[in-house]
């Protein structure tokens, strides 16, 4: 029988707002994913630049294994959890993107050796970092052996275009034939053998075939159940029924959020409630994202209409960390960097142009998502819209939290009312404390553009202790200014 991950409940009865209860733990979501564009990220080792030409956006720019290495600390600083990076294996000449594979087993000599990719592995991991790589599964490169080998004609689809900005020079895999099905399992067990990389982005998994997709992945997964697998899909519309019916998929590539977020946070007005409408179906298997190498960055977006970037990423950040699945942030994304076409969007991280208030909310937000199990893992619900201000409400083993965002133009405000007698909101983003009022109600109220992640605790009360302490030190130095004061009077007097 298969695992049942997760179930869709109805609340639909009762208050017309549904719930998503998550039957079991995820591991998956325990994670941050940062995504990195190898050669578009930083470069660690100049001597390596044989094929770079930072003028030519179809060129190496430089970025290398090293120079990922390097930024390690900033990674834990953020905390990112788990780094994606781009196909690794030797390419055609020009093959920044990884996707023109020449070579399965050696890595690309532009971005590094196997020593650096090992060494990258093993920082991460002194980290608590890990590293998974993107698999290339459905392409190789027109000049790649096999597609120059007539006896292997059986092994291609060139009659399938492949239509994607490096397509030209990609031919398309036969998924059906037995031989490249072999040939694929052969270097998936290679790189898990050979390195102690901790899973595979499978790209374009919509593009391949289900039944060899169900076969790759069962078969990974029985060399290693803890070893993740990620879904990348390439095409946004694509019918991905049988990447969420694969079982041994651990996140998938989660368009329709993606799209819905940028929609309402690069707006002002634009209620968080329209997110939620987008997310539902089985989607505890959500990869969570604003940015990827191929679209618009959502800063750009936010820019052009007008509003505050900072303050859209708050709201975005906090929605991102707290919704079920993982998030998932492109390389970039942290400063913000802009950028509308691909040439943009993949240029070379520029680490000079850091936002230190966005990086502080980064940091508080990702130890909110690490401190409370229930941001990560637990049921999920919408407790109510007002205007442009939507509170969800996440519970975990006993946990529960309420995330509030209001994206409106003024105050707005939403009362909760499920809450037992006694019990009082903790606002850890804006030291916001809710308790209870006359009428039994929890009323969440917030000012324009700004958010909020309440945990449920006791209603202790004031602490009179602090506040009869604080009184009387006041008092206490009223007397001595006091005392001061008439002492320098007598003294003035009697000279």
């Amino acid at each position: 029988m298969k695992r049942i991950t997760s179930v869709i409940i109805a609340g639909f009865i009762l208050f017309g707002i549904p719930v998503i209860a998550i039957a079991e733990k995820n591991p998956v979501q325990e994670e941050i994913f940062y995504r990195i564009l190898v050669d578009r990220y930083n470069n660690g080792n100049f001597e390596q630049n044989k094929q770079t030409d930072v003028e030519d956006p179809k060129a190496y720019h430089g970025g290398d294994l090293k120079g990922i290495t390097d930024k390690l600390d900033s990674f834990e600083e953020l905390g990112y959890t788990t780094l994606v990076l781009s196909p690794i294996m030797a390419n055609a000449p020009n093959g920044y993107h990884g996707y023109w594979i020449e070579d399965f087993y050696k890595i690309e000599e532009q971005i590094g050796d196997m020593k650096n990719f090992n060494q990258l592995v093993d920082e991460a991991h002194k980290r608590n970092i890990k590293v998974v790589v993107e698999l290339v599964v459905n392409y190789i490169a027109d000049s790649h052996p096999i597609a120059k080998d007539p006896t292997k004609e059986e092994w291609l689809e060139r009659e399938e275009i492949v239509d994607t900005p490096w397509g030209d020079k990609a031919v398309k895999l036969n998924q059906e034939n037995k031989a490249v099905q072999k040939y694929l399992f052969d270097v998936t067990t290679y790189w898990m053998k050979e390195t102690d990389i901790d899973g595979y982005l499978l790209h374009a998994a919509d593009q391949s075939n289900p039944e060899f997709m169900e076969q790759l992945t069962g078969k990974i997964k029985k060399q290693d159940p803890n070893f993740y697998l990620l879904a990348d899909v390439l095409e946004p519309d694509s019918d991905i029924t049988f990447l969420l019916q694969n079982n041994n998929l651990d996140a998938i590539d989660n368009h329709e959020a993606q799209q819905a977020m940028k929609e309402v946070f690069s707006q002002l007005g634009k209620s968080p409630e329209a997110i939620y409408e987008n997310t539902m179906a089985d989607r505890e298997k959500n990869m969570l994202f604003l940015d990827d190498e191929t679209m618009e960055r959502f800063t750009q977006a936010v820019v052009e209409n007008g509003r505050n970037s900072l303050t859209a990423w708050r709201m975005a950040l906090t929605y991102l960390y707290s919704m079920p699945g993982v998030p998932v942030m492109f390389q970039g994304s942290e400063l913000p960097m802009d950028g509308t076409t691909i040439e943009e969007v993949q240029r070379l991280v520029e680490f000079n142009s850091g936002n230190k208030d966005l990086v502080e909310f980064y940091n508080r937000i990702s130890s909110l998502r690490n401190q409370f199990p229930s941001l990560r893992q637990g049921d999920y619900e919408l407790v109510g819209s007002d205007g442009a201000m939507s509170v969800f409400k996440r519970t975990y083993d006993g946990q529960t939290m309420f995330i509030a965002i209001n994206n409106d133009e003024t105050t707005r405000s939403i009362s909760i009312t499920d809450l037992a007698p006694g019990k009082q909101l903790r606002g850890y983003l804006g030291d916001h404390t809710v308790r209870e009022n006359g009428n039994g109600e929890y009323k969440i109220g917030l000012d324009r553009e700004t958010v909020e992640v309440f945990s449920v605790t006791e209603d202790i009360g004031l602490n009179w202790l602090f506040i009869g302490f604080i009184v009387t030190v006041f008092f206490l130095f009223i007397i001595s200014v006091i005392v001061i004061s008439m002492k320098q009077k007598k003294n003035n007097s009697s000279l």
